[in-house]
């Protein structure tokens, strides 16, 4: 027995539906509610006290081009100071 290619899709499409609907209600019983109540909270301090107990720290952030031997990718930067 032959599939044509409108068989061969909807198939395909049935099994990731099915694979898809399957995972998450799995995931969901095995993850606990409170997670995100629960992240650490990191807090940065500067290693001087130039800047003053109040200060804040500022970043800015781009992407820029980097030229490398398999060719240009885009990367992300980030510069940041204590203000």
């Amino acid at each position: 027995m032959r599939l044509n290619a409108t068989g061969f899709v909807l198939l395909a499409g049935l099994f990731a539906l099915s694979l898809g609907t399957a995972a998450p209600a799995a995931a969901a019983q095995s993850t606990p509610q409170r997670y995100a109540e629960t992240r650490a909270r990191i807090i940065v301090h500067p290693r001087t006290s130039f800047p003053g107990p109040n200060a804040r720290r500022y970043c800015r952030s781009w992407l820029a081009k980097e030229y490398r031997v398999s060719g240009t990718v885009i990367v992300p930067r980030m510069q940041c100071w204590w203000q």
